[in-house]
């Protein structure tokens, strides 16, 4: 039996949204490189706060998508390009930083603040305007139209929830004392994979259309 609002929200739409969410959050990506090595150098709490990083700023690229801004940027692609541009910068800029540090042992990496961990993952996803196109289509096939301001919010709100859930779950998971003496011996290896990954994806980023 669905529960829905008197706009037609229903508990079915939100568990579809769920299930697409959660399946796009664990593939890997520059997302989940990021949470992956913040916890790995600083521990559950860098790790956890990396993804709530991630996680608002990816809630708040679904709730521009219900607002309607990908049809802004068909309006006005320079706009688009503009954000795609310092996306790319972004990632391009991780991926460098993730180069320089491969060498560097996790000892000698010492964790940063959680304000600065924060900032990290929001500014990753940030760099990532095409995430938008992933979200308006996903809720354009979800949700019905014609969202209320309060079912929008509580979109965005369970998207940040699942998010922040995934990737702290994550983060618990790579801090353990086993699977971090195992990435100890990988790490420049990794590390490397880690850089070239943002990197062409960063480089795709300013060469797609």
């Amino acid at each position: 039996m669905e529960l829905a609002t008197a706009d037609g929200l229903t508990l079915a739409h939100l568990a579809a949204f769920n299930v697409a969410l959660f399946f796009a959050v664990a593939a890997p990506g520059p997302a989940f490189l990021l949470c992956t090595q913040a916890a790995l150098r600083g521990g559950l709490r860098e790790g956890a706060m990396t993804g709530f990083g991630l996680a608002v700023m990816a809630g708040i690229w679904t709730l521009a998508a219900l607002l309607g801004l990908e049809a802004l940027f068909a309006v006005f692609p320079l706009a688009y390009t503009v954000m795609k541009v310092g996306g790319a910068f972004v990632v391009l800029v991780f991926a460098v930083q993730t180069w320089r540090a491969a060498h560097v042992p996790v000892d000698a990496a010492p964790p940063v603040s959680g304000r600065r961990a924060f900032l990290k993952g929001f500014l990753l996803n940030l760099g990532n305007p095409k995430s938008i196109l992933f979200a308006a289509g996903v809720l354009l096939i979800i949700f019905p139209p014609g969202l209320s301001a309060a079912e929008m919010t509580l979109v965005t709100a369970n998207h940040i929830a699942l998010e922040l859930a995934v990737y702290s779950g994550l983060a618990a998971i790579i801090s353990q004392d086993a699977v971090r003496l195992r990435y100890v011996a990988l790490k420049p290896v990794l590390m490397r994979i880690m850089a070239l990954v943002l990197g062409g994806l960063g480089l795709r980023l300013l060469v797609s259309q």
